[in-house]
């Protein structure tokens, strides 16, 4: 069995924000001239580990934010360093997640497990179908003064008086209580994302202790909680318990196609609603199956949104919503159900204890 799992979601985005770096994070595509909105691989990862271990009702990993307080010209300064978790794969997020600690425990020694899970960004589906456009917004609260009071200070912090505010404003027409604010984007489109799990490292983490993944500490702590010795094609290494296994693998199946970016941008929320998942072990497969097509047609290049369920050796799942966009007769109410469940009999056909 190849040990890969390939994934490729297709979403809709309407009017919304993935990140507020600058407005919206974007990049530029040379070929096509224009700016395209993204989200990074790590926070589409983030976001999905925020929903399995919501979907298993656990608490991810604590993580330790370390600081240094030093004097410089007589004021104390507060200065960033390293950002530590606890490499304890008993912890979803970490298993699933990955870790590094540098210089853990003080050896010199940095203990790195890299995450089974290889997560791309999300983007356009194909550079003319999903744009970044610009937006003013407007902050009014002058219609109740009684409400939303103004408050001015001078150099001193000395609180000036009502008229003493309103002879500053004289001749101009400048308000307290209204704001424009410019140049902020928002992104609307079709979008992808690709997911590859390694089955081989998903529940096994190695013991080799000269390009350590734990700590010795860390490791009788696993064997005691019924972590098993074996081998993979990585050498030594500790497998998770199959109770454990069998906790995870639906709540990753539930993750990887029902994840959701979060945002602090409420008033551009967006369901971000999945239009179609293809599942194969065959990379080439999943990208060929969800794909956009150029056409010269009309004065200027377009592209066609293209969900193709005629491969081999490629699943291919269509919720209803995806009709909307792009042509099928394979839609389904229970598509992303069954996408889901296509995953979990992957995941289980995977030999975890005789891998050699």
């Amino acid at each position: 069995m190849n040990p890969y799992i390939y994934i490729r979601g297709l979403r809709h985005s309407d009017f919304t924000v993935f990140g507020v770096a600058d407005g919206q994070k974007r990049y530029w595509d040379d070929q096509f001239q224009r700016y395209v909105a993204f989200s990074s691989g790590q926070q589409v990862k983030r976001s999905i580990l925020e929903n399995l271990t919501t979907f298993i009702e656990e608490k991810p990993a604590p993580v330790t934010f370390y600081f240094e307080a030093t004097e410089k010209n007589k004021k104390t300064v507060i200065s960033e360093k390293e950002v530590t978790t606890p490499g304890d794969p008993r912890f979803a997020d970490q298993l699933l997640g990955g870790w590094m600690i540098a210089n853990a425990g003080g050896k010199n020694r940095t203990i790195k497990r890299r995450s089974p899970l290889s997560i791309s960004a999300m983007r356009p589906l194909h550079p003319l179908l999903g744009g970044v456009h610009s937006e003013d917004l407007s902050f009014d609260r002058s219609d109740r003064p009684e409400v939303h009071k103004v408050v001015v200070k001078d150099a001193d912090g000395n609180i000036l008086s009502e008229d003493d505010v309103a002879a500053m404003l004289s001749g101009s027409d400048r308000s307290l209580r209204r704001k424009w604010i410019q140049g902020n984007k928002r992104t609307s489109g079709l979008f992808i994302y690709d997911v590859a799990i390694d089955l081989r490292t998903l529940f096994c983490v190695s013991t080799n202790q000269l390009e350590p993944e734990l700590s010795e500490e860390t490791i009788e702590k696993l064997k005691n909680d019924g972590w098993k010795e074996t081998e993979n094609i990585f050498g030594h290494c500790l497998l998770a318990p199959k109770k454990r296994r069998d906790e995870i693998i639906p709540a990753l199946a539930h993750a990887l196609i029902n994840w959701r970016i979060t945002t602090n941008q409420s008033r551009t929320f967006s369901p971000m609603e999945t239009l179609a998942v293809t599942i194969s072990d065959n990379a080439n497969k999943v990208t060929g199956a969800i794909r956009a097509k150029l056409t010269d047609e009309g004065e200027k290049p377009t592209a066609k949104p293209i969900v193709d369920d005629s491969l081999n050796e490629a699943d291919v799942f269509v919720s209803l919503a995806g009709a909307g966009y792009f042509t099928t007769n394979v839609e389904s109410a229970d598509a992303l159900d069954k996408a889901e469940e296509k995953l979990v009999e992957l995941m289980n056909g995977f030999d975890y204890e005789h891998q050699l």
